[in-house]
Formats: structure tokens, C-alpha cells, sequence
């Protein structure tokens, strides 16, 4: 067995952690622990690693509808240096909001995004692709990254969204919407999208609805100053709660924003403590989220990977067996031709020319067997890639496919995958076994029991 090196990705993941999350830290040496296995099983490349699958950034994001409380709220919020034009997102597109030292901003195309395994659009453009034909090349039509000097992007992404509301409702727009929804770990969603109604509105309701017992989003309701107080807030609030309890919406925190429409005076940090609070903890939900990737990510070996390749091989071998029984049947058609006319079956049942004739059919049949068998191969493996690019897996199903392809298993009926087997099966399940204490270790730095903490971690979770 090969031993696999750590990619250059995770190496760079256990420097950032190494001195302030020994969660995640840990949580990379069992990415490496699953990325030798997938290795071992020809499923990954040696400088290809799992951990890529999901960006371990925390990730915050935006939603808004016609209003412009939004754009004031990110203004704001991010601070009076970043006031500028273009810091709200154009009406179609899905912006980045990334920390950078310049005192200048820049803003960098979507296929930034689309190569950069950091971020949480890595790779959208073949889902986007597969959405809409086509539109896969126009990636800087939908996503673009911004740089901005801001403390409070320091440690974190931030995604805003297009206005929801008035968003062109087409495939790529929800998908983009969904994925958004789904990768990040606090969505903060302004009420004016539920102040008017369209078909990429219904389909963000659908999609907070399947994802809101994951504790991920607030709701935040911009009023005038002048109509806020401990009790109207109370009220508004209570309003909220009853109108979206009617959508479906049953679970999120409910924030009051005072509004400042039309200044150009950015809000207190007072106006923004919940906020601040919210995020501050951030840093743990992303943990989180990393580890139900890793758990994520072998369960779909076990329920995605090998069953799409034992699939393969089983029609694989059908069709190679197949092909070789055309050709015994014709064989077996002109023996019958040849009774008739000659009696040949007598010199078949000869002690010496029946065994003979058997030998040379052998040596006919396996080669034309090897012969069917790479050739069904072929086609198979042109599937497995058509099923991975579906099923939006980084792990290469014909890679592993092409471990069969030996003359032993060519020949013989073995319908198990190159080291799909008890030893490999039990490694998978330690693994799932260290990731749920991980999850334990986690859990332990929010219980005490008489008094005293069940960890000594005392780590800050944020990303540095």
C-alpha cells in the first residue's frame, strides 16, 4: 500500500488551527486518515484531498428583497471606509465579501471563486453547466469577489445576495440561491423578501423551510428609529413571528434593525450588539459543519460511491459475458450444422480430439473474452465519468472501475470492488467513530458538570 502524502491544502488548514482549534486540527488528520482510504481505493489522486469538498471559512450570508435596508445594512455595518459605490451587489449577481489589508477595494471576476478550492463556490460552474447549457462559461454573469479593508470581514466570508425579490427567476439564480442557503453557517435574512411574492421567493421559503432546524438564520426587521421602543419592538417582532409561522417558517432568532435611511452616518456598534453576538459565534458553527462533512463524506462512500461501481462492474461483466456467448452460440450453431452433415459429435466424444477441441476453444474464447471485456470497458467507464459530473462527486468512479480491469477478474466472477472489503469497511467505520467524539469534544466546551468544564479547550473557533 502506497502511503499518501498530505495535500497542500490540508497542510495549510493544520497551520491556520494549530494553535486555536484543536477541534478542526484534529478534524484534519481524520480528512487525511479518509483520504488515504480513498487513495488506497483509486478514488482520489495523491494531492487531491475530501477536505476540499466544502470551504472551512466561516460563511455569512444576505438576503434581501426590494428595500434597500440591505445594501444600507452591509454600508453600515462594515463601516464608514467602505462606503462606495458598487459595495451593493448588481440586481443579478451573488458577491463574496473577502477581508483585505488594501485600503483600496478590488473586485475580482466569479471565476475567482470558480477555481479557488477555499471558497464555497468551487467548481459551481459544471453544477450551473448542468442546470442551464451553456450558461456554466458565463460564470462572471452570476458570482464576483470583493475585497474590502473591514475588521469585521476578518476571519470570515460574506455573501449578498442579488434582491431576491426582483432577481430574474431562472435555473441558475435558485441553484446559486439553494447552494448559497445550504454552505453557509448564518444566513441573515432582511423581512422585506416576504413583502412581495415571485417564484425565486417561494423557492428561498422552500429552501430555509428543509434547513431551519439547523439554528442558521435571523431574521432582521428594518424599522424607523422614531418607531422603536422596548415595546413596539416586541410587538413587531410577535407580528413577524405569526406572519411567517403561516409560511412555514417556525424556528429563527428575530432582530429590529432602527433604520437610517438616507444618512450617510453608519449605525453604533450598539445597534449591531446582537448581531455581533450572533456572529461572535459563528466560528463553532462552521466547526460543526466541517465535521458533517467528513461524516457526510463517508457516508457517501458507502452509500453513493461503491454501490454506483458495483453497479458498473455488474453490467460490465454482463455485457462482456454476453458478448462472449454470442460468439459460443454461433460456435455452438455450426457444431450443430456440422452433425448433421458429418457427425462430428462422435469425434467429439473421442478420448484424445475431445479434449482437444476443448483446449483450442479455450484458447479462442479468452483472448476474445479479454477482448469484449476491455471494449465493454470503454463504455463504461464514459458512464461512470457522465455519473460523477451528475451526481457531483470529486471522487473518480472510473478510477477505482479501472482497478478491475485484471485478467483475473476479467475472467473470473468477482463482483466486489479492488478493495471494497472488511478491512477497508472497518477503517470507514473508526473513522466515523473519531469523528463523533470530535463532534463530543465540541459539545464539551459548552457543558460543565459541578462546576467545572468538560474540556480544557478555551480556543477561539475563528478562522485565522
Amino acid at each position: 500500500m502506497t502511503e499518501k502524502t498530505a495535500s497542500k491544502y490540508l497542510l495549510t488548514l493544520e497551520k491556520h488551527f494549530a494553535a486555536d482549534n484543536p477541534v478542526l486540527l484534529k478534524a484534519s488528520k481524520v480528512f487525511q486518515e479518509l483520504d488515504q482510504i480513498e487513495f488506497d481505493l483509486g478514488l482520489i489522486e495523491m494531492d487531491e484531498t475530501t477536505a476540499s469538498k466544502n470551504s472551512w471559512w466561516p460563511i455569512i450570508s444576505l438576503i434581501g428583497g426590494n428595500s434597500t435596508a440591505k445594501s444600507r445594512f452591509i454600508n453600515n455595518y462594515l463601516g464608514s471606509d467602505n462606503l462606495f459605490s458598487g459595495i451593493q451587489t448588481s440586481s443579478h449577481k451573488f458577491t463574496v465579501l473577502l477581508h483585505n489589508n488594501q485600503s483600496n477595494p478590488a473586485t475580482l471576476p466569479g471565476t475567482a471563486l470558480d477555481v479557488d478550492h477555499r471558497f464555497p463556490f468551487y467548481q459551481i460552474s459544471s453544477k450551473i453547466e448542468q442546470q442551464q447549457e451553456g450558461e456554466g462559461d458565463r460564470i462572471n454573469s452570476y458570482l464576483e469577489l470583493k475585497t474590502l479593508n473591514s475588521d469585521r470581514l476578518k476571519s470570515k466570508l460574506f455573501i449578498d445576495t442579488p434582491n431576491i425579490s426582483a432577481a430574474p427567476s431562472n435555473p441558475v439564480t435558485s441553484l446559486l440561491a439553494k447552494h448559497t442557503i445550504e454552505n453557509s453557517d448564518l444566513v441573515l435574512i432582511f423581512t422585506d423578501i416576504f413583502d412581495s411574492t415571485s417564484p425565486l421567493v417561494d423557492e428561498v421559503i422552500e429552501s430555509i423551510t428543509l434547513h431551519q432546524d439547523s439554528n442558521k438564520f435571523v431574521y432582521l426587521i428594518d424599522r424607523p428609529a422614531t418607531m422603536l421602543s422596548s415595546t413596539t419592538n416586541s410587538e413587531i417582532i410577535s407580528s413577524w413571528q405569526r406572519k411567517l409561522a403561516g409560511l412555514g417558517l417556525n424556528t429563527g432568532q428575530f432582530i429590529v434593525l432602527s433604520s437610517q435611511e438616507g444618512s450617510v452616518i453608519p449605525q453604533s456598534s450598539a445597534d449591531f450588539a446582537l448581531i455581533d453576538q450572533r456572529i461572535a459565534n459563528v466560528g463553532y458553527d462552521r466547526t460543526y459543519r466541517v465535521l458533517n462533512s467528513l461524516e457526510k463524506n463517508i457516508r457517501e462512500i458507502n452509500n453513493v460511491v461503491m454501490p454506483e461501481v458495483k453497479k458498473a462492474i455488474g453490467l460490465w461483466k454482463d455485457r462482456s459475458a454476453f458478448s462472449s456467448l454470442i460468439v459460443l452460440g454461433f460456435i455452438a450453431t455450426l457444431a450443430i450444422f456440422a452433425e448433421i452433415q458429418t457427425g462430428i459429435l462422435e469425434l467429439l466424444l473421442d478420448p484424445i480430439i475431445g479434449p482437444a477441441v476443448i483446449v483450442t476453444l479455450l484458447v479462442i474464447m479468452i483472448p476474445l473474452h479479454i477482448i469484449f471485456s476491455k471494449l465493454q470497458a470503454k463504455l463504461i467507464i464514459s458512464q461512470l465519468n457522465a455519473r460523477q459530473k451528475e451526481l457531483h462527486l470529486m471522487e473518480n468512479l472510473a478510477g477505482i472501475f479501472e482497478k478491475n480491469l485484471t485478467f483475473s477478474r476479467m475472467i473470473l466472477p468477482i463482483s466486489e470492488p479492488v478493495g471494497w472489503n472488511k478491512k477497508t469497511k472497518l477503517r470507514l467505520a473508526q473513522i466515523s467513530n473519531k469523528t463523533k467524539e470530535l463532534v463530543q469534544l465540541l459539545n464539551d466546551n459548552f457543558s460543565t458538570y459541578d462546576g467545572q468544564s468538560l474540556t480544557s479547550y478555551s480556543g477561539s473557533p475563528d478562522f485565522k
